[in-house]
């Protein structure tokens, strides 16, 4: 059996089936009206977020791990965003509190691998299979859930903009991580920045750090507890700026620090026959089994 299958029922397990289904439904249209946002891609390079840091007097953390479990992290943003977010870093010192960067840039090889890596796609997978209600979910539902949970569009992938962080909080004093619910990476109903089912002090939480990263312009992803992003099209689609956004998906190259806008930005990432195959192989890892 399937580790999902062994989970006992919880009393509100409906509801938060419901909700989960609400949210990324919510998601899903949100980032469909995205792409309808038009960009004119400014040609602005990149920028270390700790090489920033260090001389700042900001005290800062970074991600030890890496994406899909191979990749290095790239820990670089659209130059004009380093300021504002050193700015978020002071804050929160002042709080009490240490920024940590989970994730900033990702390639488009990086943003592939992540929709395509077992670990990720099992989860994307079990996270169905609940929603299902039990039964082994449909290759139409594994898509349109990949499309929110790992931006299978170029359109929809904020950090491929060079726009956004992923975010983590930690106590100065003590080094403990500020509660938001889960730790960084969460995917059940606790993962949307909404959601009526973490405490009261981590909501608590989750609205004070997002006030802190909107007081300088980094908006919160209304999916992810963790994910901020400025400058993009999502950034002036929520705003309702009437402005092009001036970061698109881009290639960096590190050396001239140029970058060269996708060809492609409607195409998906894993084309449908690719997750087809994907989603067997992963039904096959988990053993998942109907329900009677």
């Amino acid at each position: 059996m399937s580790p999902v299958e062994t989970e006992m029922p919880r009393p509100d397990e409906e509801a938060r089936r419901e909700f989960w289904t609400f949210h990324m439904e919510r998601s899903a249209e949100l980032l469909h009206a995205m792409q309808q946002q038009p960009t004119q891609e400014s040609g602005e390079g990149f920028a270390s977020i700790p090489e920033a840091v260090t001389g700042s007097g900001v005290e800062m953390l970074f991600s030890e791990s890496k994406i899909a479990g191979d990749l290095e992290r790239v820990f670089y943003i659209r130059e004009s965003l380093i300021p504002d977010l050193m700015a978020i870093g002071r804050d929160m010192n002042d709080r009490g509190w240490i920024l940590k960067i989970e994730d900033g840039y990702r390639t488009k090889e990086m943003q592939t691998q992540l929709g395509r890596k077992p670990a990720v796609f099992d989860t994307i997978v079990r996270s169905c299979w609940w929603e299902s209600g039990g039964q082994p979910p449909t290759l139409e539902l594994i898509r349109r859930r990949s499309t929110c949970l790992v931006a299978n569009f170029p359109n929809h992938g904020t950090h491929t903009m060079g726009a956004a962080v992923d975010i983590s909080v930690f106590r100065r004093d003590d080094g403990s991580e500020v509660s938001r619910g889960k730790p960084y990476l969460e995917m059940s109903e606790l993962t949307p920045m909404d959601s009526p089912f973490v405490s009261q002090e981590a909501q608590q939480n989750r609205v004070e750090i997002t006030a802190m990263m909107e007081a300088h312009g980094f908006l919160h992803y209304p999916g992810e507890f963790w994910h901020y992003n400025k400058g993009d099209s999502l950034y002036h689609l929520v705003t309702k700026s009437g402005q092009a956004a001036p970061f698109g998906p881009v290639h960096w190259d590190p050396e001239t620090n140029e970058v060269t806008a996708y060809d492609d930005v409607s195409s998906p990432l894993t084309p449908p026959e690719v997750m087809a195959e994907l989603l067997d192989q992963a039904l096959t890892r988990l053993d998942l089994k109907p329900t009677s």
